[in-house]
């Protein structure tokens, strides 16, 4: 099963993230070969923000070790940790990507969903896969996919890694989308976002 985590950073713990980054490596090293999306936020300064992956894990109780015993969290660096199943629309790992644009920016955009819209979500499928894969999206998609609930059973949402001009164009990408038009988004984020991993 795979999952989606975003893990938000306290506010000051940069020092601390700093410390851990050899332990945070060392246990993220065994999902190598699962792992399909990582790396920090931050701001325009640079200072990180968070954390995201999207891993492929054996089950919910796996999921939750990943999340909570992950060495940031146990040492306090993250303040809140975003957990969700994942269902890919852009059939890739991150490494498998080969745009980049000079100039251009890699983007975290996160898109909660409303209560209540999975269905209206259902109803827009085809629609909201030819968005996400199509040609003027598709080629500056790193990885995108679906956020859903812990059974797997209901849309929560839209999560995609993408390189875009600036944070303009990140900012319109779900709202200009099928569910953007549709009113199905409660609130998105947009995230300046990079590769992660060891060096």
């Amino acid at each position: 099963m795979e999952y989606f985590f975003y893990c938000r950073d306290r506010a000051g713990s940069m020092p601390l993230r700093d410390e851990l980054i050899e332990a945070h490596w060392s246990f993220m090293d065994p999902h190598g070969e699962t792992m399909i999306a990582r790396g920090p936020t931050f701001l325009a300064d640079e200072t990180p923000t968070g954390s995201l992956h999207v891993v492929d894990l054996p089950d919910a109780a796996a999921a939750w070790s990943f999340a909570f015993d992950e060495p940031n969290y146990r040492a306090g660096v993250y303040g809140e940790v975003l957990i969700r199943r994942w269902r890919t629309m852009v059939g890739r790992r991150m490494w498998d990507y080969t745009g980049g644009v000079d100039g251009y920016q890699r983007f975290l955009i996160i898109g909660h969903a409303k209560l209540g819209t999975a269905a209206a979500r259902e109803s827009l499928s085809d629609d909201y896969h030819r968005y996400l894969t199509g040609a003027d999206l598709g080629d500056r998609m790193i990885v995108g996919g679906s956020l859903l609930s812990e059974d797997g059973g209901e849309w929560m949402g839209t999560a995609l890694m993408a390189e875009l001009p600036d944070r303009e164009a990140a900012e319109a990408v779900l709202p200009d989308g099928p569910c953007g038009r549709a009113g199905l988004y409660e609130r998105v984020e947009v995230h300046l976002w990079e590769f992660g991993g060891r060096r």
